[in-house]
């Protein structure tokens, strides 16, 4: 039987495809049919294997709620974000007062970090009401009532929390970041350890941007994308290699490179 879902992918493919197709419109297609597929794919991830995350930093954490952007099924594996596992590991060890996570969509990190770090403050902010509601869903779901403050936008001027308590800053906010992160107008900043998400193919120059104003007060690394697959339960060994692979994707269509941006020790 033909379901909802196949008929509305049908569609959009026709509409991609309308005409003599060029390398984009080609391009455009391919993209649609692997996001229906890899959806195909998280209905058959759930039922074989629940909506606990498998591995990762955050195993074992209940992801009740669709991602709200991007797949779910990389959340769900553990592998999502790969190559920042050891980042957040170090997070975890580090003593942390207090955590803000601005732009935390369904609370993946917000979520995780409270359960590996109760005895941090754990701030998640978002300006979209729908991820808001879906990190609050998120949060009940693991037993964390109380233990994560969920809000909306976050400002310069908010950042003074930072000052006098061990912080660190995650941020993804999709480019916003050009404005947000910028010392000169949150001074709070320069007392926090910051974990951004860089939306160079957005905004192009912005990594050189933060780079620039941050390397007079933070040690800073760079992390690139990386794909991870020892997550992938046992059952997957029975899919073709295309569907495997739909399973670890991110949905990415830009580069992301992380900056990971530590206080320089005072001397």
């Amino acid at each position: 039987m033909t379901t909802p879902m196949v008929m509305a992918a049908r569609r959009r493919l026709a509409e991609l495809l309308e005409g003599e197709p060029s390398q984009q419109q080609l391009n455009s297609a391919l993209r649609h049919l692997a996001k229906w597929r890899a959806q195909m794919l998280e209905n058959t991830l759930v039922a074989r294997s629940g909506e606990h995350v498998l591995s990762g930093p955050f195993k074992g954490m209940h992801y009740a709620v669709r991602a709200s952007e991007g797949s779910r099924n990389a959340r769900l594996l553990g592998s999502y974000e790969a190559s920042l596992h050891p980042v957040i590991e170090k997070i975890i060890a580090g003593g942390y007062k207090l955590v803000i996570d601005v732009g935390c969509a369904e609370g993946y990190y917000a979520t995780g970090l409270a359960l590996r770090m109760p005895k941090a403050r754990v701030l998640a902010r978002d300006t979209d009401p729908a991820a808001r509601q879906s990190c609050a869903a998120m949060v009940a779901a693991n037993g964390l009532d109380g233990r994560v403050e969920i809000g909306g936008a976050f400002t310069h001027k908010d950042f003074a929390i930072c000052a006098g308590q061990k912080t660190v800053v995650l941020c993804d906010i999709e480019g916003a970041e050009r404005d947000l992160l910028d010392p000169a107008a949150a001074p709070g900043l320069l007392k926090a350890d910051i974990l951004v998400e860089v939306h160079e193919g957005m905004s192009p120059g912005l990594l050189d941007l933060l780079v620039a104003r941050f390397a007079p007060s933070h040690q800073i690394l760079k992390y690139e994308r990386m794909t991870v697959d020892s997550g992938l339960p046992e059952w997957t060994e029975s899919l073709g290699d295309l569907d495997r692979l739909l399973l670890l994707w991110e949905w990415r269509s830009t580069p992301t490179p992380w900056l990971w941006m530590k206080k320089r020790p005072k001397p």
